[in-house]
């Protein structure tokens, strides 16, 4: 066991090598320290390989939102609906849904789109910093946010969503049938109406995007290891160790980016925080026969189909089962429907499918930061359905941290031990 500094150790030893914890250990080899990245599983390729490729500067209405709550229930019932629950896991998630339902008061809502807004702003010319010169510039490429609606007077600009997304500077626009044939002429024709967030991106290939950021870490120097992360434990005299099941190692400063598996690697050190592992799925049409030019959500049954390089994906569905549950074989059907009703000359002949699991905090916002009364444990977790488009900034901010750089910027609302 190493329990000392040496020369050739790292600085920084970053835990999760989703795509925050890259960001995170790309921005620090960026400021010139020796950086450790550490997940059991290939950087990259685990949940933040699963997402609906939206990166939008514009993500910054709250998960939780007023009056939500009258659309639960029937979600809850319907089989091919957004949102299902376990029922034996009910009573484990229901204070924790009673939080989230009270985060999205009125008077709330508004400080957390600002906190979004911090995070989210540069995240399509921060993706495109992160990969100039790779020669995978290409990953990320200009897009729309299409809500498509089958009601034709669908879509309501005044609608507080939309209020927050043009009080940030979005550029929105409401369409009617005759122009959505043209913007993305494979959608079934019940769809009558949408709205266009314009001056956003989308990834071609999530996991892709991870891979070759990780090759660009480690071209700069930084070490990638495979190894299952068990514990954590602050040392006297200052610094942290941490244990895999291949040994324990010493580490100066720890960066805590290992999702929803953050949460349990904290209870030990008597930090409870109120994660739950939100499941989510995807399925990909391999030779799908259509293409779309843009991100399109189906607003009514709130799932996003994206063309990428793998082939056509769609994504979507919050599934309440705990962290250990299995894979629910009638989410990826049901998905697989949805997506035939939306898009009637798609090919479903050939697909695969994913499931990885979410982190999500009851108020919509990851945890960055410094962790009160752990010195040298930086907190880069809970990022729910925004990891991707919210990884370059909480890189930035985090390698500002440890190089006692920042200044100028309110972290109070993702401090870890909020709650």
């Amino acid at each position: 066991m190493n329990t000392s500094q040496t020369a050739q150790g790292p600085d920084v030893t970053v835990l999760g090598a989703g795509i925050v914890g890259i960001c995170s250990a790309l921005s620090l080899a960026e400021k010139g320290f020796r950086v450790r990245l550490v997940d059991r599983d290939a950087p990259g390729q685990a949940t933040s390989a699963g997402n609906a490729g939206i990166i939008s500067p514009w993500s910054v209405v709250p998960q939780s939102m007023p009056g939500l709550w009258k659309h639960v229930p029937g979600w809850l019932m319907d089989p091919l609906g957004p949102v299902t629950i376990k029922p034996t896991y009910l009573p484990r998630v229901a204070l924790w849904g009673l939080r989230f339902l009270y985060e999205g008061r009125a008077s709330r809502v508004s400080e957390i789109a600002n906190a979004m807004d911090l995070l989210n702003r540069d995240c399509v010319s921060l993706f495109r910093q992160h990969l100039q010169g790779t020669g995978h510039e290409n990953l990320v490429t200009d897009s729309y946010y299409v809500h498509a609606f089958r009601d034709p007077k669908g879509g309501n600009l005044d609608a507080l969503d939309y209020v927050i997304r043009r009080e940030k500077g979005a550029d929105i626009e409401r369409i009617g049938a005759d122009e959505l044939r043209r913007e993305e002429p494979a959608l079934s024709p019940d769809f009558k109406s949408a709205i266009l967030i314009k001056g956003q991106a989308r990834a071609t290939s999530p996991g892709r995007i991870g891979a070759v950021l990780a090759e660009k870490f480690q071209a700069m120097g930084g070490e990638i290891i495979r190894q299952e992360v068990k514990a954590i434990l602050p040392q006297e005299g200052g610094g942290w160790q941490y244990t895999t099941d291949v040994g324990s190692e010493f580490t100066p400063k720890l960066v805590l980016a290992m999702g929803v598996w953050s949460a349990e690697l904290l209870k030990p050190l008597g930090i409870r925080i109120p994660m739950q592992a939100e499941r989510g799925y995807h399925v990909s049409f391999c030779a799908p026969g259509v293409s779309l030019n843009h991100s399109v959500m189906d607003m009514d049954m709130k799932f996003v189909a994206s063309s990428m390089e793998e082939g056509l994906r769609v994504a979507g569905t919050a599934e309440f089962a705990g962290l250990d549950a299995p894979v629910n074989e009638k989410r990826l059907k049901g998905l697989t429907k949805l997506a035939g009703r939306m898009l009637p000359d798609l090919n479903a002949a050939e697909f695969t499918t994913w499931s990885g699991q979410r982190p999500s905090l009851p108020d919509s916002l990851p945890c960055i930061g410094e962790i009160d009364g752990f010195p040298d444990l930086i907190g880069a977790f809970g990022h729910s359905h925004y990891g991707l488009m919210m990884a370059p900034k909480t890189g930035r901010i985090v390698a500002d941290l440890i190089d006692n750089t920042i200044s100028n910027t309110d972290l109070s609302p993702y401090r870890v031990r909020r709650f």
